[in-house]
């Protein structure tokens, strides 16, 4: 009889011991989890870079070939002065323009570097912009992923265009090889009263998107500032959106 309440004393005892290991562990993942949560950075505050079109094409004031009042360049001004405020405060904002003068050059000038409460910066920059030259968005797509140290940390880039490559670049490509180097850098594309015309015969639209969803972006499609405005608003200002598939903005 000894023995035998001996053996039920440790097998309770043994019993006890599992349990409090079993709750040990789960309040112990409970806090990593906690932790974890808590540790996670606040959404839409990495560092961002706007690759924004300052080519000829930039100058007209044409939609599909009805006169418009004012340049493209300036309805692009008037929409980043719109959104540049908000999206400036909780995430450090740069610049890369490609494509001011002089008459079509393939340039690309990197304005400013992320940087905290940078709306005015930009913006003197943007206003100060003389559109001359050709498009070399995929070196100015791939500079400012460069600026934004996309091999080691999370950046957002978000490319402006009226227009495809004119410089002998390759979007796609150029997109391919920066998701297999760094799958935490986001590109958004925003096509500006832009339908798929091809001033060099290639396939831009497709290229376009390639660059979005090859990097976990949105293709958003704007045919007047409101539409800008609203696609600035979802990929540069917060919360951000990127969906696999194209997005026409309509009114």
């Amino acid at each position: 009889m000894v023995v035998k309440l001996a053996g039920n004393r440790l097998a309770t005892n043994r019993n006890f011991v599992l349990s409090i290991i079993g709750l040990t562990a789960l309040l112990g993942s409970t806090w990593a989890t906690a932790d974890a949560e808590e540790n996670k950075p606040a959404p839409c505050t990495e560092d961002a870079m706007i690759v924004f079109d300052a080519s000829g094409s930039m100058s007209g004031n044409q939609t599909l070939g009805i006169p418009n009042s004012r340049a493209r360049i300036d309805e692009v001004r008037a929409a980043l002065a719109q959104v540049l405020p908000t999206a400036t405060q909780h995430r450090r904002v740069g610049l890369i323009t490609y494509g001011p003068g002089p008459y079509n050059q393939c340039n690309v000038k990197l304005d400013l570097k992320p940087t905290p409460d940078a709306a005015k910066l930009i913006m003197g920059a943007v206003n100060a912009l003389v559109p001359a030259g050709k498009t070399p968005l995929t070196t100015a797509v791939e500079q400012a992923a460069e600026v934004l140290n996309y091999r080691n940390k999370p950046g957002v880039i978000v490319l402006v265009t009226d227009g495809e490559e004119t410089c002998g670049g390759s979007p796609c490509t150029l997109a391919k090889q920066l998701r297999l180097l760094a799958d935490q850098l986001t590109i958004h594309v925003i096509a500006f009263r832009y339908d798929g015309f091809s001033w060099t015969g290639g396939n831009s639209v497709m290229d376009l998107m390639c660059i979005a969803d090859e990097n976990h972006g949105l293709y958003a499609r704007a045919h007047s500032e409101d539409e800008l405005v609203e696609a600035l608003e979802k990929t540069l200002d917060c919360p951000m959106v990127s969906e696999a598939s194209p997005m026409t903005f309509t009114k």
